[in-house]
């Protein structure tokens, strides 16, 4: 007898259908998100260092030396090379792979395996990889509220 007949037999015929059966998925509603939120527009890139806020619509990368608070309707990514200090970052969405010393509140936050984060976050939606550093506190809600482009909204 073979050994695939020995693992058939032992396992039966209904067996192998359930293991090899694709499981069925819940079905979860997921909002599309808007593209500034989603999409990187500007970068600053390796070899400037910026100093001042950063407030406004749209998607950024930040590569190297950044020393004010954002406030951003939008994306913002720190790279692995980006280095963010500030007193506060407020963004929709917030990827961290570089360094930010400073409180974070945004709808999502990610710290990649690279990331290092010295500060308090609050958000709706937390994922970190393995090996990312977090040191301060997370609070959870079911919605934040960010507090950016209120005003450009009112007015337009």
């Amino acid at each position: 007898m073979s050994p695939g007949a020995l693992f058939v037999g032992a396992i039966g015929q209904v067996g192998i259908r359930q293991m090899f059966r694709r499981r069925e998925e819940p079905s979860v509603q997921i909002t599309q998100p808007s593209a500034s939120t989603e999409r990187v527009t500007s970068v600053l890139g390796g070899g400037i260092a910026w100093k001042g806020n950063l407030s406004g619509s749209g998607g950024v990368r930040i590569e190297s030396a950044f020393d004010g608070n954002i406030e951003l309707r939008g994306l913002l990514v720190v790279g692995e090379s980006g280095r963010v200090t500030c007193e506060h970052l407020r963004a929709n969405v917030v990827i961290i792979a570089g360094a930010v010393k400073g409180d974070i509140t945004a709808e999502r936050v990610e710290i990649r395996s690279t990331g290092r984060v010295w500060g308090n976050v609050v958000t709706a939606a937390f994922t970190t990889e393995e090996g990312a550093f977090l040191r301060g506190q997370i609070r959870m809600e079911e919605k934040v509220d960010i507090g950016v482009g209120e005003e450009e909204e009112q007015a337009g």
